[in-house]
């Protein structure tokens, strides 16, 4: 049994994190902590465990952190958890600079603690498994198109409130699903090119490795009447288009506590989805972000 440490009090916290371990039987909440102490208070008692007022008491107290606050809030606690040696269930993106994504990185290395990057469709099976077999195909495919627009500043929606989201956009928020899995199918991103369009949208140019490129737009601030989700990969065994996620949130989660338990048995630590990924993932981000802005082709920093 693996005693986490939640970190958040947000809806994506409550009712996906919290609820996943939970559920899981291998898995033990053992306290909560968020910004809002009122806030980490009420969801404790919900779980039936103790609110902490301070990151380090409850890194102390658990075996394993997960994580659901803003990325830059994550990447704090996500390196004084790994240092502390304790494994590590973070979000996308990992965090919003490069430089706290290679202090992760770095933390978790030097403390071989394992760690997962909760890119919610990579832990969907039927989505996983289309993943698998596209990357197993070897190099047939030339490209892909993504279109991701959601429209989360309506007056219901949860996440309308997030301070990140609202500076940051559909870029770092969905953009990172798009690179989950454009990544393990068409290989890395050297080269990025971007503009931004109407309603915060961005537009992206992305060459990849071996000659693939793909195109792919985002927002957060989409016409409710233009929210889509859109991904479909082509080649020369034609097109073939990503299957619509099966289950909830909660069970993709669940898939993630099952692999991190994995992990950390394993003599190894290579989940394909670890801080690593993570952090291939915020390269390109960040790539993107500086082409958007001014206006030129980038290339995105290498591993260190």
């Amino acid at each position: 049994m693996l005693r986490f440490g939640l970190f958040g009090t947000g809806h994506w916290a409550s009712e996906t994190h919290a609820a996943a371990l939970a559920a899981h039987p291998g898995a033990r909440l053992v306290g909560v902590w968020g910004r809002d102490p009122a806030k980490a208070a009420a969801l404790a008692d919900r779980h039936q465990v103790p609110a902490f007022d301070d990151i380090d008491a409850l890194i102390e107290a658990a075996d394993a952190v997960s994580v659901a606050v803003p990325p830059d809030v994550q990447a704090e606690i996500a390196v004084r958890a790994a240092l502390a040696g304790r494994h590590l269930l973070l979000d996308k993106p990992l965090a919003l600079t490069l430089a706290d994504a290679d202090r992760v990185v770095a933390a978790a290395q030097q403390s071989g603690v394992a760690s997962i990057v909760f890119f919610t469709g990579r832990f969907h099976p039927n989505v996983a498994g289309f993943i698998a077999a596209a990357a197993a195909a070897g190099g047939g495919w030339q490209g892909a198109r993504v279109t991701l627009f959601a429209s989360i500043f309506q007056p219901d929606n949860p996440y309308g409130g997030s301070a990140w989201r609202r500076e940051r956009g559909g870029l770092w928020d969905v953009g990172p699903h798009a690179l989950a899995v454009l990544l393990p199918v068409l290989g890395p991103v050297r080269r990025v090119a971007a503009l931004a369009g109407p309603r915060d949208t961005t537009h992206l140019l992305l060459a990849h490795d071996g000659g693939a490129a793909s195109t792919v737009s985002l927002s957060l601030d989409a016409p409710p009447a233009a929210v889509l989700s859109d991904f479909v990969f082509f080649g020369e065994e034609g097109v073939q288009e990503l299957p619509t996620r099966n289950g909830s949130a909660v069970d993709a989660l669940i898939l993630a506590i099952d692999q991190l338990l994995a992990e950390v048995d394993s003599a190894t630590r290579d989940h394909r989805c670890d801080v690593r990924f993570g952090r291939d993932v915020v390269a390109v981000l960040a790539a993107a972000e500086t082409a958007r802005a001014e206006g030129r082709t980038v290339t995105v920093a290498a591993p260190g």
